[in-house]
């Protein structure tokens, strides 16, 4: 079975050789996490409100409720990727959804959101679970070409899902 504390390291061919390391984040990486959800949120155009505090809490607390990956080279962290368990209780399949997967844009194209990807899989695998989700905004091309190309497979959305404030 793969532990998910190891690391994934792979050499990403760049403009100079560099040692990409993809691995469960800890939490000295708190900082450095909330600072690519918030790049995240930017780019597509929102703010995000959550904070260093509750990303730890919610990531290494007492009851963990998502886990993160996250793609460092020479020290820096330059991708993430953040996932959390799903149930499918009619077909009694365990799945993971990768919430966000998100690289620096100057170290886009270079392989690491290939690996985080990788790396999710593998953990996914691992852990018993019969797929991952992800989903995208709509008219991001980019992200449907890039899943596509990693396997995925577009599903149509029935109905309507809800949420009540609590």
């Amino acid at each position: 079975m793969l532990n998910p504390d190891n690391a994934l390291t792979i050499a990403v061919p760049v403009s100079a050789p560099v040692r990409l390391v993809v691995r469960k984040a800890r939490r000295h990486d708190i900082e450095s996490l909330n600072a690519l959800i918030n790049a995240l949120a930017a780019h597509h155009g929102d703010t995000a409100t959550n904070n260093p505090a509750r990303l730890e809490n919610d990531l290494f607390g007492e009851m963990p409720w998502a886990t993160a990956f996250v793609a460092e080279t020479a020290g820096e962290i330059v991708g993430y990727a953040l996932i959390y368990p799903v149930y499918r209780a009619t077909e009694g399949e365990r799945g993971i959804d990768l919430h966000q997967l998100y690289v620096m844009p100057q170290h886009r194209g270079a392989g690491v959101g290939r690996h985080l990807l990788a790396k999710v899989k593998a953990f996914a695998s691992a852990s018993g679970c019969a797929h991952v989700s992800v989903s995208a905004a709509t008219g991001n091309f980019a992200a449907y070409k890039f899943y596509e190309g990693h396997g995925f497979k577009a599903r149509p959305v029935t109905g309507m899902r809800f949420n009540a404030a609590l």
